[in-house]
Formats: structure tokens, C-alpha cells, sequence
């Protein structure tokens, strides 16, 4: 199917299951524990082995030689396998440092060897005992100090690193009210709850892969190339995963070393990366440096506005696109954005949550904050006061459907917003209690996906495709998207996930899994519905799928009849065309945070959190809901303790674990509260949904720092947010 005009009235529309209140079809396999994760696969007819990872200890050179004579005699052990055994490898389209293979060093904890043995304790035993000596060289591991030396890159995820609209430098020099900061934001990690883990079996030379991915076939293909075998050899699974905010989109060592290990200890094994791993081994967001000018009218109107930015990663590698929401989110005539990439040494950066978009609205929500304060403006109506309804870059281009007025409105009578507030001059006790605001935005990005549906003897229809769910909800929303098309209720379709074998789908990411796949899934089932009116004769303008029949006119015929003893299959994909180059398609929200700052300590406590978000139609909302406070969450271990410590000397993550990498827990966040706008945007997609699991994450970190600065008269512009940066400042304690 070719989506390449806007929605019309279609099946979705009947509102019958899809936008109810499903609960999770998969969530009694999760609270009694039958749902399998990669590690937990078991099959009784295999005897399962165990791998342990060996990774660098130095972050850049080359491995001289490696003795592993002692590790071989441990007790216990069935193989060894080290990267000067595998040899040189061709890297994977989708990774920019090399997973496993030669002998050269690109980052720290990069994997030199697996270990196999019976257990995992012997695996683990064996792999101390590894000795390696390197040829270490010197490498840049600061990007403060690398910024000078960075370079304009070929391209920021297919997008110019460079923009210009009108004449910025003349108009910000000419601004009557102007600002100019420098923002920064620390590397961060991932830190799902679930590791990288897979399990590879091989049959000959054919492999099998039970693992933990977020694509599936991005997986496959990059596996097939690192191994240097037919990809239609690979059969990968992975059908329930415990997390992964962008960590698992592209493949990891663990699959890789899982396979190297099976084959050569001719039994299934399974590598699960220690948690040290997690963040030097794969991959992280990059830290970022961030300066941001704006010009204004004294009535408020922006009339120049620049966002340059800087991050780094490994040689040829990617941006962190910061810059980006700048091209779309405020109105002003005089525009400019520009990203740099330094190199560095460290361990790969690449996606995690809402890249680009993330530490880019964690920097210019709080300019525009400050600029509010500068112009004597209430923050909310200063946003509302530079909205725009095109793209500012592209004037010509409209939003498919924006409405981030509409969000601050309804979120500033939601929250009971106080409105202009002098900072410091609220207090309850020794707390000082502040406000603050920020817009959200993220693209609605669209990826062709597909799906197969069957329809069996009983009535039921089973959907297959290889999208996965992180926990984001997929299983639900697929299901709601069959029941609602076919006309049957949802215990009547089955759902099956995750398997290379199955049509490929968009996959998780990017916020475009939930409505790109239930769209491909719309695109099979109008297939199938297409077969059965054929089947039976029926006038194709004029029938309904509804009780678990079909209807035309008086007659009506069970959908199981219709089946017959063979069943009916049918199978789509859905490809998007030319909307999203006439339209601009974006989500919006609004978010709204109350703290209080301790005023002896400088603790920062979250009080009240709130989001309205206009993503077009949800799908579930109490899946979006679930979607949204994880992601609020997020944002709060953004703004006031996520940080990775780089080691500047010898090129690693110091805090490589949760008890040094500090992650929100419960009694760090209050009751989180989600509103969303009542609104479709046909141009998106026959579902007339968007994603919004990222848009969820995008601001909250900076409307935080909002309120903090509300609440002490204290402006900090380097995340996270921790005590030692406020105390120094605070008043005196009366």
C-alpha cells in the first residue's frame, strides 16, 4: 500500500478498539513470568554453555599478542575464542566502531575474546585469566578540548549540518533585546533494565539467534555481514525485550560473540554483557556543547535566532543533531544553525532517546526561558507569541497539523500555571518552590513496514510481522489495529512479534514504531479484507466487518466460514509517499513542573509533573499514558543526576554501573499527570496517529531547570543539575 494522500473515513475510524483503554495482551506472560527474554530462552532439547566477554583495557592502539594458554585449562571451559582468531571484519552498515575481529583498539571494553564454559562462574573465572599486551597510542577523550578540531560533517542524519534563512548576524546585531549562552550536556547512558543478551545455536551453517533488538532486520543483515554468511542463514528472534531507549537498534557484541562462541564450542551459547559493558562496550548519547543567540522586539517577537552545536564520537562517525528542533519549533525571519563533530576515542556514540531533539531542547527551552525573563514576558505567552503555523525555513511548507498553542494553554489551566513569578519569592519552610515550562517537540518520522495476517478455521486472526515491543506496547496496539479492521474482538487475534521469519516491519525507534506497524498492519488487514468481499461475491462498495462476520445487504457470513479448512492469508507493506515532503510532520507538547529547592542543601525535589501532548490520534492510552511518565521520568534523571564521568586520561565511563550512574527511582518522582489533545492528522497515516513515546522525554529536562531557577533566582546552564552547582549561590538560610 502507497500512503500518498491524506486519510480519509476508513475502519480505524469506528473507534470501537483502537483509542480504548486496552490493558496489555502480553502483560500476564510479564507478571507471572512466562514471557521469555533473550537470556531466558529455553529449549529442553538443547545443553546450553555460557559465554563471558573480555573486553580492552585501554581505549585505543593495538593488541600485540594475547595468552589465553591459562584460561583454556580453567575448569569448565569449552572454547576460547579471541578477535585475532576471527580476523579482520567487515563492519556492519548500521555500526561505527567494530563489534569483534583484528586487533586494533578503537574504545574501551571493546570485545577481544569470549570465553565458553558449563557455567557462567567458570566463564567468568576463565576470563580473568586472559593476559593481553597492547601497543597503546594517544587519544582525545574531552570534548571541550576537541571542539577546536572539530569539523562541519557530510550530513546530520540525511539532513544539512548547516542552515541560513535571512541575515541572522545583522538582525541579532540590530535586536533590542538579545541573548547569548553556552549550554552543555554530559555524555549519558541508556541503562535499560534488561543487558545485551543472546543466545546463538547453529545447525550446520545455518544460525539461529534468540537476542535482545529492537530491529530485527538491521540486526540480521549486520550479523549476516560480520560473519561473513548468507542472511538468509540467520533466523533471529527476539519477542519480548526489557527495554531499550535506542541501546538495541543496532547490533551489539553480544550477538556476535554469542555466535563466534556456539560454533566454536559446538553447543547453543549464551553471552549476556555485564553491566560495565552496557555503557563502555555499546553505545551512549554523546555529550554535547550547545550556544544559542536569540534576538528579539521589546513586544516580544523573535526576530533572529542561531543554535550552534558540537558533539563527538568515533572517526566517521555521527552528530548529535541538537540543532535540529531550532529549524522548526519558533517563528523569527533570521535564522542559522550549525553542528560540528569532534573526534574522540571514547566508545561509540549513537541514539538513545529522542536523539537530537533531547539535549537540544534541553539547552533552548531554557534560552527561551531566559529570554521571556529579559523581555518581562510570561514564559507560556512568550512561546505562544512565536509560534508558527510553516516551516520558518521553508515558509512554503506547512505543518500537517500543529497545535503546541493549544498544549501551553491547556497545560497552564491544567497546572494552575502562576504566571509571571519573581524567582526566589516563594518558600514553604526551608523548601523554595518554583515553576516552569517548557515546549515539546519531535518529528513524526515514517519507515515502510510490513505485515502478514491469517485467518483460520476458528475465526481467529493471527498477525505476524518482525516488529518488536521494548515495553512500549506493540503486542496491544497491533492487536486493537486487527480487531478494529477485521471486526472482531481482541481475544480473537493473535500476535506474533519479533522474528526474522515474519514480514519486516519499522521496528522500534525513532517514535515511529507504534504508527508506522499498526499502519502496516492496517495495509495487510485491507487485504485481507479484499479477499474474503472477492471470495464471496460481495459488492466491494458496500459491506461491513463487524461481530466477527462480514455483511452485504441481508446476507452475512461468519468470518471462520469464510476461512474455510485452509484459511485465508494475506500480506502488505506500507510505503509513504510524497505527504511528508509537501508537509512538515512534527509533535508537539507542552510540560509543566513544580519544585523545591532546599534552601540550606540545594536538594532538588520534583513536586507536581504534567504533559499535554498533541501526537495525533492515540491509539491506547493507556499504553501512551505509560509511554509518556516513563519518558517524564527520564527527564527528570536528565535533568538532576544522569552522567556519565569521563575518564580524560585513559578514555573510559568511570561510572559504568547503577550504583554510580544514577537513574531516577521512585521516591525521586511524584504523581505524574497526562493530558492528550483530542486530535488525527490524516497526512501522517491511514491510523491518522504519530509516535509519542519520545515526545514525552523531549523538554521536561529544561523545564526543570526552569523551575529550579524560579525557585532560587539561580540560572544553570550544564546538566545535570546537582546540589554542588546551587549551593554556592543560595541564599542565606534565614
Amino acid at each position: 500500500m502507497k500512503f500518498d494522500t491524506p486519510a480519509t473515513t476508513n475502519p480505524i475510524d469506528q473507534l470501537k478498539i483502537v483509542g480504548q483503554p486496552v490493558h496489555r495482551i502480553d502483560g500476564e506472560l510479564k507478571t507471572t513470568g512466562r514471557a521469555m527474554y533473550a537470556y531466558e530462552w529455553h529449549d529442553p532439547n538443547f545443553s546450553y554453555a555460557y559465554g563471558y566477554p573480555v573486553g580492552s583495557t585501554i581505549a585505543k592502539g593495538r593488541i600485540i599478542s594475547m595468552n589465553v594458554d591459562a584460561a583454556k585449562r580453567a575448569p569448565g571451559v569449552l572454547a576460547v575464542v579471541t578477535t585475532l582468531d576471527v580476523g579482520k571484519r567487515e563492519k556492519g552498515k548500521f555500526n561505527t566502531a567494530k563489534l569483534f575481529g583484528g586487533d586494533e583498539i578503537q574504545h574501551y571494553h571493546q570485545a577481544i575474546a569470549v570465553i565458553v564454559a558449563e557455567t557462567f562462574e567458570q566463564a567468568r573465572a576463565a576470563a580473568a585469566l586472559v593476559k593481553v599486551e597492547y601497543t597503546e597510542e594517544q587519544g582525545r577523550y574531552d570534548l571541550a578540548e576537541a571542539m577546536d578540531s572539530a569539523v562541519k560533517p557530510k550530513d546530520a542524519g540525511g539532513a544539512p549540518p548547516d542552515t541560513a534563512v535571512g541575515d541572522f548576524e545583522g538582525a541579532f546585531k540590530s535586536a533590542e533585546v538579545t541573548l547569548d549562552e553556552t549550554y552543555t550536556t554530559p555524555d549519558q547512558s541508556h541503562s535499560m533494565m534488561e543487558p545485551h543478551a543472546s543466545i546463538a545455536a547453529w545447525d550446520g551453517d545455518e544460525l539461529t539467534v534468540w537476542t535482545s533488538s529492537q530491529m530485527i532486520d538491521w540486526w540480521r543483515s549486520d550479523l549476516a555481514t560480520t560473519l561473513g554468511v548468507d542472511k538468509e542463514k540467520i533466523h533471529l528472534m527476539s519477542p519480548f525485550i526489557g527495554g531499550g531507549f535506542g541501546g538495541k537498534l543496532f547490533l551489539r557484541a553480544d550477538a556476535v560473540l554469542a555466535a563466534f562462541g556456539a560454533k566454536a564450542a559446538k553447543r547453543p551459547v549464551k553471552v549476556a554483557l555485564p553491566r560495565p559493558f552496557l555503557v563502555n562496550n555499546t553505545t551512549h548519547r554523546p555529550a554535547t556543547i550547545q550556544r544559542i543567540r536569540i534576538g528579539a522586539a521589546r513586544d516580544g517577537k523573535i526576530t533572529a535566532i542561531a543554535h550552534e552545536s558540537w558533539s563527538g564520537d568515533q572517526p566517521d562517525g555521527q552528530l548529535e543533531t541538537a540543532a535540529m528542533q531550532t529549524r522548526l519549533l519558533y517563528a523569527g525571519e533570521n535564522r542559522m544553525t550549525a553542528m560540528r563533530l569532534a573526534t574522540l576515542h571514547l566508545p561509540e556514540g549513537n541514539a538513545m532517546r529522542a536523539p537530537g531533539e533531547a539535549p537540544g531542547l534541553m539547552a533552548l527551552e531554557i534560552a527561551i526561558d531566559e529570554m521571556a525573563e529579559k523581555l518581562g514576558i510570561d514564559p507560556v505567552q512568550f512561546r505562544i507569541l512565536n509560534d508558527t503555523q510553516v516551516d520558518p525555513e521553508k515558509p512554503e511548507r506547512p505543518f500537517s497539523h500543529r497545535d503546541l498553542i493549544g498544549c501551553l494553554k491547556l497545560g497552564a489551566e491544567h497546572f494552575s500555571w502562576p504566571g509571571q513569578v519573581r524567582p526566589g519569592s516563594r518558600r514553604e519552610g526551608n523548601w523554595m518552590i518554583g515553576s516552569g515550562v517548557a515546549a515539546a517537540f519531535r518529528n513524526n518520522l515514517l519507515v515502510p513496514s510490513g505485515a502478514r495476517v491469517r485467518l483460520d478455521k476458528e475465526g481467529v486472526v493471527t498477525v505476524e510481522t518482525d516488529m518488536t515491543d521494548i515495553g512500549t506496547g506493540s503486542y496491544t496496539i497491533i492487536a486493537q489495529t486487527a480487531a478494529e479492521m477485521m471486526g472482531l474482538p481482541i481475544d480473537k487475534v493473535a500476535v506474533q512479534l519479533g522474528d526474522s521469519r515474519f514480514p519486516v516491519s519499522a521496528g522500534s525507534g525513532g517514535q515511529f514504531g507504534a504508527n508506522c506497524s499498526t499502519s502496516g498492519v492496517y495495509a495487510a488487514c485491507v487485504k485481507l479484507r479484499d479477499a474474503i468481499v472477492q471470495k464471496l461475491g460481495f459488492n466491494e462498495q458496500d459491506f461491513i466487518f463487524e461481530d466477527g462476520q462480514v455483511r452485504s445487504g441481508s446476507r452475512s457470513v461468519p468470518l471462520a466460514e469464510v476461512a474455510g479448512a485452509e484459511g485465508l492469508v494475506a500480506e502488505d507493506t506500507v510505503e509513504w509517499e510524497k505527504l511528508s515532503d509537501s508537509h512538515q510532520q512534527s509533535t508537539f507538547g507542552a510540560h509543566f513542573v513544580e519544585v523545591g529547592v532546599d534552601v540550606a542543601t540545594g536538594e532538588t525535589r520534583i513536586r507536581r509533573m504534567l504533559a499535554v501532548c498533541a501526537a495525533g490520534r492515540i491509539l491506547n492510552p493507556i499504553t501512551a499514558r505509560s509511554q509518556v511518565i516513563g519518558a517524564m521520568t527520564m527527564g527528570a534523571g536528565l535533568a538532576l543526576s544522569e552522567e556519565l564521568a569521563v575518564d580524560t586520561r585513559r578514555g573510559f565511563f568511570v561510572n559504568h554501573d547503577l550504583a554510580g550512574y544514577e537513574v531516577p527511582v521512585h521516591a525521586d518522582i511524584p504523581h505524574q499527570e497526562v493530558v492528550f489533545m483530542d486530535e488525527t492528522d490524516p497526512v501522517s497515516s491511514p491510523m491518522k496517529a504519530k509516535g509519542i513515546g519520545e515526545l514525552g522525554l523531549c523538554g521536561v529536562s529544561a523545564a526543570i531547570a526552569n523551575a529550579i531557577h524560579n525557585a532560587t533566582g539561580i540560572r544553570l546552564r550544564n546538566y545535570p543539575m546537582t546540589l554542588d552547582k546551587l549551593i554556592g549561590a543560595l541564599p542565606d538560610v534565614a
